[in-house]
């Protein structure tokens, strides 16, 4: 079992930054797949971006350009820079492992975090 747990959200206005940062907790992330998906009331969960194993990354068209997902094996952190930030990407966003090489859902994740809120003002 691995535990997930983000941290970072808050309160900004429209243009501005935040970083997000994801701990799991297990022995190494090197092997997995993390990604950051975000979920608003009465919306489904919607992919935002994630790392693969090998360093690679893919984010949704709607944040390309202005959110960058890396990743710290040695402390089994990822983090997800938000810059440019938007009032439509206000939502929980949630921090999932997976030890799938290419997860092409949602659903083929295995550990998800309890969410951590970003609303941002107009």
């Amino acid at each position: 079992q691995v535990e997930v747990v983000e941290s970072g959200g808050g309160l900004v206005q429209a243009g501005g930054s935040l970083r997000l940062s994801c701990a799991a907790s297990a022995r190494t992330i090197r092997t997995y797949t993390m990604g950051w998906f975000r979920q608003t009331t009465g919306k489904e969960r919607e992919f935002v971006s994630q790392s693969y194993w090998n360093g690679g990354t893919r984010y949704a068209d709607s944040v390309k350009a202005r959110f960058t997902i890396s990743r710290d094996n040695a402390k089994n952190t990822v983090y997800l820079e938000m810059n440019s930030l938007k009032p439509e990407d206000t939502a929980t966003y949630y921090c999932a492992a997976t030890t799938r090489t290419l997860p092409s859902s949602s659903s083929q994740y295995d550990y998800w975090g309890q969410g951590t809120q970003v609303t941002v003002s107009s």
